[in-house]
C-alpha cells in the first residue's frame, strides 16, 4: 500500500444524530483515512475537535471495539469513572459490550486531534449513557430510538415541532 497523503484526505463535519442533538458535535470533524486506504474490516479516523467541541454524545458499543490515541492538543476523556486528561501519546480503549459511556471534550482554547480505530461490523447497537437513546445500525443506515426500541419524542431530540 502506498503512503497516504493526509493533505489530500479532507476533514468532514456533520452528524447522524437526530434533531438538535447534532448541535452537540458541531465542533468535530473527521478525516477518514481508513476509507481512503480502502480498509473494510475496521475504521481509522483522525478526529479534530475545535475548542469546546465534543467527539460524540457519551456512548458505548455492543459489538465494536474502539481505540484512540491523542495526536495533538489536549482533551478530557469523560467516562463512567470520571474525567481524565488526555495528552499527545495518551491512549484509551473501549472493548465491545463494556457499558462504559465515553466521549472526549476539548476544554482548551486550541484545536486538538486524536486517532480512533474501531471494528466494523455488519450490524451494531450503541447506547447513550446520559439519555434514553440507542442507535441500531445496519446496511440500511442508522435508526435512533429510546433504549426500549420505542420512538424518540420531539423533546428528547430538541425539536420544536
Amino acid at each position: 500500500m502506498p503512503k497516504l497523503d493526509l493533505a489530500q484526505i479532507p476533514f468532514k463535519g456533520g452528524s447522524s444524530y437526530p434533531g438538535q442533538l447534532a448541535e452537540a458535535v458541531v465542533g468535530r470533524s473527521n478525516q477518514r483515512i481508513g476509507d481512503a486506504a480502502g480498509l473494510t474490516q475496521y475504521g481509522v479516523n483522525i478526529v479534530r475537535l475545535e475548542p469546546g467541541g465534543l467527539s460524540s454524545l457519551r456512548h458505548y458499543h455492543m459489538r465494536q471495539d474502539e481505540f484512540l490515541m491523542m495526536v495533538s492538543g489536549s482533551c478530557t476523556l469523560i467516562d463512567d469513572q470520571g474525567e481524565h486528561e488526555m495528552l499527545p501519546g495518551d491512549c484509551a480503549a473501549f472493548p465491545a459490550g463494556e457499558a462504559n459511556g465515553h466521549h472526549l471534550k476539548n476544554n482548551t482554547d486550541a484545536p486538538a486531534s486524536f486517532l480512533v480505530v474501531g471494528t466494523r461490523t455488519p450490524t451494531e447497537t450503541a447506547y447513550y449513557s446520559d439519555m434514553d437513546m440507542m442507535v441500531k445500525s445496519d446496511a440500511n443506515g442508522s435508526r435512533f430510538t429510546r433504549k426500549d426500541g420505542s420512538p424518540l419524542t420531539a423533546d428528547q431530540i430538541g425539536d420544536e415541532t
